[in-house]
């Protein structure tokens, strides 16, 4: 058995290998050619999964190590009787604590403010999950839920009031409630003035086009981790908003091999055999000493750095191909990053701080 697999899945070979021949190659480099004597092909999001990849191959299983499915074609795999498997909510945990670090870095009185949150599903539901375990305000949007699946349901345009607007659909073009360029310019103009917008989703959900005309005066703080035409961005967006990253948001180590472990189950299922053990990454907890919420979740992710790497390795480059190659870069050099959970915090005296450590998965101790 051959699989062909994109060369950013941690773990692929260790779990993979026992089952056939793994080659990997970059996700946006796979083409049909690869894959012309391939049974199996494990992407990222980075990979169209479509008849133009596929036609032709003897491809029988195809999984994708990421929550959305954007960038496969269904249709086209149930026509072929192909099976496939994703990871839905690996990364979510990933995400939660980049939304936080984000939080934390540009609004001091955060716990404060409203949130809303735009998609409530395996990453949103749990973003909603840890804010309201802080005691944070939430308003949520999401046509598919109700609020028996999650509390705090509303309209799109009261969660438009928020002082936070997080958005963390996946990318739709059709059906009853399409999400491409669901903050148009009409949905900006209704947004909080002094407000928080913050897309961890997809790119396209935002009118980047708008979104850049509308905010030259900077009304807004804008945190965009995705973008219209991946990977080759907008500069003058990039410049323009307070904090930009290159599609990292669920890019911690843990989430990524929980991606690829996730699919490796499916893979297991399917071939009938028992899913290999785990990979042993036992780690001990790194300490550290904290007197705020902000300063902890900061010694363990600090999105500013995410940002400065970004505009000293975009914002100088010379033509559209070189930003592409430039943010693949970023994506396939990006450091490794653990969650809360491998960190134990030290707080003197303050029972309501080791609470709010503790919620975000933190070991506590006094101290």
């Amino acid at each position: 058995m051959k699989i062909v697999a994109d060369d950013n899945m941690p773990l692929v070979r260790e779990l993979f290998s026992p089952y056939g021949e793994v080659v990997t190659c970059p996700g946006r480099e796979l083409t049909a050619a690869h894959l012309v004597d391939a049974d199996v092909l494990l992407v990222r999001s980075v990979t169209p999964v479509n008849a133009a990849l596929l036609e032709g191959s003897p491809i029988q299983f195809v999984g994708s190590a990421t929550i959305g499915v954007d960038h496969v074609d269904m249709d086209y795999l149930t026509s072929r009787n192909i099976r496939f498997a994703s990871a839905p909510g690996c990364n979510a945990n990933a995400v939660v604590q980049y939304v936080l670090s984000a939080l934390c870095r540009l609004r001091p009185g955060w716990l404060r403010e409203t949130v809303g949150i735009v998609g409530c599903g395996n990453v949103g539901g749990r973003l909603y999950r840890t804010l309201r375990a802080l005691g944070v305000d939430c308003r949520c949007y999401d046509p598919f839920l109700d609020n028996a699946a999650i509390g705090g349901l509303t309209t799109f345009e009261r969660v438009l009031e928020a002082d936070i607007l997080c958005l963390h659909t996946p990318l739709t073009i059709g059906g009853p409630y399409p999400t491409h360029h669901m903050l148009n310019e009409a949905a900006l103009m209704n947004f909080s003035p002094g407000g928080l917008l913050l897309n961890a989703g997809r790119g396209p959900v935002v009118d980047n086009a708008a979104l850049l005309r509308l905010n030259r005066g900077e009304q807004w703080q804008v945190v965009l981790d995705v973008w219209e035409s991946e990977p080759e961005i907008s500069l003058p967006l990039l410049e323009q908003v307070t904090i930009g990253t290159p599609h990292i948001a669920g890019y911690s180590e843990d989430g990524k091999i929980s991606g690829t472990r996730m699919v490796c189950e499916a893979f297991c299922q399917w071939l009938g055999q028992p899913s290999p053990a785990k990979p042993g990454r036992d780690e001990p907890v790194r300490w550290l000493r904290a007197t705020s919420l902000a300063e902890a979740v900061l010694a363990v992710y600090d999105i500013a750095d995410d940002d400065r790497r970004m505009r000293e390795a975009l914002l100088s480059a010379g033509d559209p191909a070189a930003v592409g190659f430039g943010f693949d870069q970023l994506r396939k050099t990006y450091p490794a990053r653990r969650e809360f959970q491998h960190f134990g915090a030290r707080v003197r005296s303050n029972e309501y701080l080791t609470g709010q450590l503790a919620t975000l998965g933190f070991t506590t101790a006094e101290g």
